[in-house]
């Protein structure tokens, strides 16, 4: 796949392999409104990470903690009158410079009353979005919250469209290795119009293929997903890290649209250690941006289910848990060998030492190759400061113990000796767990 000029070449699912040009510009297009923040000084990333995807504790796994509402008017594309009101009277609150709330309000409430929902102003979407990473009771990462760049691009439905835009989306936060925390937010669900949705679980994941033999190759968790891919028509050689393609649904009910990522969409990590050669013969990468793609960001009693959002990784994520866990790329026996540990008990500790010993290459490669990181130590220290301004502020910050503690050397890490506040699934905005 390449991307020349102006124009994105890559293969439509619907034509399967006959390319498709679709235009889209080097940078955000004009016809999207990009929101950003204050520049956050050199001295420190842009933001922290907060790459969480999976369902358990301390893996790549999302920012919120709140299950999705059932009953019929989750999936309506109704507005909540109460909700909608809430989030008005919060954004002017903290924005007094955006006008009377009062007129606001009864504009908002006689657009539900009319429509059954109403449209987020620009700053309201962007205010909306930040907060609601503010509010990722399982994101350690929340420190530069007020920073990530959104990108309103709620006009796209088209699934070429949006293809495009999120493979522009990759290409803004990889930034050339200087990781910026990005949202791209497409249409909302409304009562006469179902929402675009994005298949994959993150922008960019690795395929996971079962041999015949029952052995694995790439990453079983996507295993599913590959599956689902090779359904739509996409097949690829079976290799151990290689790049699942874009499936994007126009609406629920039909059948999702299937994209090849460019090469320049995806930057990739090779992995090595600072002390040990042989480390590079593994043949390890990882890639740089881990945008989630299957959380549904609400706002105000709005819903949008297609709404990929970016920090960066933190070290463990992926020395701890994407290339250790037994049932992900299982690489600590392989380590352990490598490095002549003993592994016939336990009391060795074998897994500890070649856990750690991952996580070095892992955040070596990451600092040489100049793709932005965060160690779980440093992350920790900065989840305090973020607790303590938002202290300062009078607001509360909610935190599951289970998922903000790393998971290596946790009790090493400031945030481990300590109580958080209680988690409130009903708080919005949010980021929450997709129904469909």
């Amino acid at each position: 796949m390449s991307a020349g000029g102006n124009t994105l070449v890559f293969s439509l699912s619907r034509r399967k392999s006959v390319s498709a040009s679709i235009s889209a510009p080097a940078t955000t297009p004009a016809s999207a409104s990009v929101s950003t923040a204050a520049p956050t000084p050199a001295s420190v990333p842009v933001s922290s990470a907060c790459p969480y995807t999976s369902s358990t504790p301390g893996h790549d796994v999302p920012a919120a903690v709140a299950r999705v509402r059932s009953g019929p008017e989750a999936s309506s594309g109704l507005a909540d009158r109460r909700q909608a009101e809430s989030f008005v009277r919060q954004f002017h609150h903290e924005q007094p410079g955006e006008g009377d709330v009062e007129r606001r309000v009864r504009a908002v409430l006689d657009e539900i009353d009319r429509t059954g929902t109403y449209e987020h102003s620009p700053a309201e979407l962007a205010f909306g979005a930040r907060v609601a990473w503010r509010n990722a009771a399982r994101c350690i990462g929340r420190l530069y919250w007020r920073s990530m760049v959104v990108r309103d691009l709620r006009h796209l439905t088209d699934a070429d469209a949006i293809a495009a835009a999120c493979f522009e989306h990759l290409r803004l936060a990889g930034n050339g290795g200087r990781i910026r925390p990005t949202l791209s937010v497409f249409a909302p669900e409304r009562p006469d119009r179902p929402a675009p949705r994005i298949v994959n679980d993150q922008l960019v994941r690795y395929a996971g293929h079962r041999t015949a033999d029952g052995d694995w190759i790439g990453d079983p968790r996507t295993s599913l997903l590959t599956a689902r891919a090779r359904h739509l028509g996409w097949k690829r050689d079976e290799e151990a890290f290689q790049t699942l393609p874009l499936m994007v649904q126009e609406r629920p009910g039909l059948r999702p649209d299937w994209y090849e990522l460019p090469d320049d969409t995806v930057l990739e990590v090779p992995l090595r250690h600072p002390d040990h050669a042989w480390f590079a013969e593994l043949g390890l990468r990882w890639y740089a941006v881990p945008a989630i793609s299957d959380m549904t960001l609400e706002i105000g009693g709005v819903r949008y289910p297609a709404a990929p959002f970016n920090g960066w990784y933190m070290g463990t994520e992926i020395g701890a848990r994407n290339l250790a866990d037994p049932e992900r790329y299982d690489l600590l026996p392989v380590v352990a060998d490598r490095l002549g540990l003993d592994r016939t008990s336990e009391r060795t500790l074998w897994r500890d030492r070649a856990l750690v010993e991952l996580n070095v290459a892992v955040l070596h490669s990451y600092q040489e190759a100049g793709v932005t990181m965060a160690d779980h130590h440093t992350e920790s220290d900065r989840f305090l400061r973020h607790i303590a301004q938002e202290t300062r502020l009078g607001r509360s910050t909610p935190a599951d113990w289970s998922w903000i503690v790393p998971p290596i050397s946790g009790s090493a890490t400031s945030v481990f000796h300590r109580y958080y506040d209680p988690v409130d699934p009903a708080v919005r905005p949010a980021f929450l767990p997709r129904e469909a």
